[in-house]
């Protein structure tokens, strides 16, 4: 008998709870939602019944307070939170949301009373001070979070202890100085932390002014810590960011000195110099490095490669083309391949056969050193392909077209979805081009405007827009194709032809679209035979007749450079690239002209 009543009593207060619970949860939902919908006073309602029950304090914590801010009902909110303190005395959260309502009731002294004892409380402990800055971060109290880690700090009796928290805290402060000193200490801890301290730096340091603070600072440090591994490599990859190759070569010989590097990370940055065009610094970077380490298993053959191709693309670039100095970049070559075998400088082979067939007219030597470099590079697809791109060219250059097609077509096969693959892809569109087929360029370009390498696919983006603007309004094609063998004479040496031809076609077709694009080609080739003169007037008929064609930025830029490089008018080129920044604001050449123009006004380059 008591037993059955003890089960029905136990029921009823199940029965109750599951009821409250019930209420309770109506209530928490109802009062969110007009707390969402902004309708403060009738949340605070609800807030207050839910608040009568201290079970209920964490679940409406945040809302019930935002609400009380927004109706600026500070003092209920300030006696909710001494409640709620009172029965988690430990809960930074909590204190933190306490300081800050009383800070907006006015009240700055006992406001500053909180703040201290949440420091107090959080300098002693890793993880309450974390704990603590989380708390802080809410309202961005940056400056007490900077109090916080620094009065730790002086706790643990440690220089560099919270460093990541203080660089982040000095980031939104903005203070800039001891946001640096904090870097630098976070990378020195841990080679873990590199990305992200590289990562700040970049992106709370960007005026001239700031980047000149960094290497001053970092100087100082070096010469102050000459072991510094933090001072030292952040330095490096300063000058490397700016692309300042020189500087860090300086600084990548003392810290291959220092920390004994064996010259890996210097040969590294020849590279990235070569790659950057910058093609003095490359020299001398590399230079250094095969006189440093000519025992060097892994680098000092490339090291060779790129110091002689450096050379070789100066040559190239410098005309009239001395056959001379091309001689001797082959003969470098040669020296390169008889000291190490033909086994190991494959590419060096491809590079000179490349030589003698476009600046020397030697095209059997040249087929004939490809086929060798085939042969000897056969257990390596990629350098295979690249050979046979190299002697496709070869064979265009020489008029057989079946042959490159093939060569082009197996090393497209061979290298399927790469960049060396949409190159020879590429090579195909551009011989289909030369032919007349262009249709038939325009399926092979269409598949590689979304080629993974940007360069590839700019270039098919470009030839298929010429293509496509040259050939639409003219069913027969005729001037088109024209063109298009004269561009093959081009690519052939074939320049007194080519431009007795292109003179040819301004008379034959007089208005025609293609008609910027032959003072384009004139002009390539008034460069390429030492005439500069000649090529700044196509320039300036671009410039006066096509202002607002895609070439009249391609033309603005190149007349800068040609007043620069060789006329040596230094003057009126730096006029002209500050003209290009203004006149041509979406041109690919803009960052490139920023930099000529400021080198050329003697502006202290970072």
């Amino acid at each position: 008998m008591k037993t059955n009543r003890l089960g029905k009593i136990l029921q009823f207060v199940f029965f109750i709870f599951l009821l409250h619970t019930s209420a309770a949860a109506q209530d928490f939902q109802l009062a969110e939602e007009y707390f969402v919908q902004g309708k403060y006073e009738k949340a605070k309602d609800i807030y207050e019944k839910l608040a009568r029950h201290s079970y209920n304090w964490r679940s409406i914590h945040q809302n019930y307070l935002l609400t009380l801010i927004n109706l600026k009902d500070y003092k209920t909110a300030e006696d909710f939170l001494r409640k709620q303190i009172k029965q988690e005395p430990e809960n930074m959260f909590y204190k933190v949301d306490f300081a800050v309502i009383l800070e907006m009731q006015g009240k700055m002294k006992e406001a500053e009373k909180e703040y201290l004892a949440l420091i107090e409380t959080g300098r002693k402990d890793r993880e309450r001070a974390t704990i603590a800055y989380e708390a802080l971060e809410k309202y961005d109290k940056y400056e007490w979070a900077e109090k916080l880690f620094l009065e730790a700090r002086k706790y643990d009796n440690s220089s560099d202890k919270y460093a990541l928290q203080l660089t982040e805290v000095y980031a939104k402060l903005g203070k800039k100085k001891e946001l640096l000193q904090e870097a630098i200490k976070l990378y020195n801890k841990s080679e873990d932390y590199s990305e992200y301290v590289k990562g700040t730096l970049q992106d709370e340091f960007r005026t001239e002014e700031e980047l000149n603070f960094v290497e001053e600072t970092l100087l100082t440090k070096v010469q102050d810590e000459p072991n510094h591994r933090a001072a030292n490599e952040l330095l490096l990859w300063l000058y490397m960011q700016q692309k300042n190759f020189l500087k860090a070569f300086v600084q990548a010989k003392a810290i291959d000195k220092r920390f004994k590097k064996q010259g890996s990370q210097l040969f590294e940055i020849g590279r990235i110099a070569f790659e950057n065009k910058d093609y003095p610094a490359t020299e001398k970077i590399l230079s250094y490095f095969v006189e440093q380490y000519p025992n060097d298993a892994l680098y000092f053959i490339p090291a060779r490669r790129y110091l002689i191709k450096a050379r070789e693309e100066v040559i190239k670039n410098t005309f009239p083309i001395d056959k001379e100095k091309v001689k001797a970049v082959i003969q470098d070559y040669q020296e390169l391949i008889n000291s190490q075998g033909k086994a190991k400088t494959v590419e060096a082979l491809k590079d000179m056969a490349h030589l003698y067939a476009f600046f020397l007219d030697e095209k059997e030597k040249a087929i004939e050193l490809l086929q060798d470099a085939i042969n000897e590079a056969r257990y390596n697809n990629k350098l295979v392909a690249q050979c046979k791109i190299t002697l496709g060219d070869i064979y265009v250059l020489k008029g057989e077209f079946g042959e490159a097609a093939l060569l082009y077509y197996q090393a497209e096969r061979e290298q399927k979805d790469s960049p060396i693959g949409h190159e020879a892809k590429l090579k195909n569109a551009k011989l289909s081009y030369y032919k007349g087929e262009f249709e038939t360029a325009q399926n092979h370009l269409d598949i590689l405007k979304n080629a993974t390498s940007r360069e590839i696919s700019n270039d098919a983006i470009d030839m298929s827009v010429f293509i496509q603007d040259n050939t639409g309004m003219d069913s027969t094609e005729t001037a088109m194709r024209e063109f298009a063998r004269i561009d093959l004479q081009i690519f052939q040496n074939k320049l007194d032809e080519a431009l007795k031809e292109l003179e040819a076609m301004l008379k034959k077709f007089p208005n025609h679209s293609l008609t910027d694009d032959i003072y384009w080609a004139k002009a390539n080739i008034f460069i390429r035979m030492g005439k500069p003169q000649n090529a700044i007037e196509m320039y300036e008929l671009i410039l006066k007749n096509y202002a607002f064609d895609i070439l009249a930025d391609d033309a603005h830029f190149a007349l800068a450079k040609t007043y620069e490089e060789l006329l040596q008018n230094k003057e009126k080129a730096k006029d002209l690239y500050q003209e290009h920044l203004t006149k041509f604001p979406g041109s690919r050449y803009v960052a490139e002209a920023r930099k000529r123009f400021r080198i050329l006004r003697g502006d202290k380059l970072k």
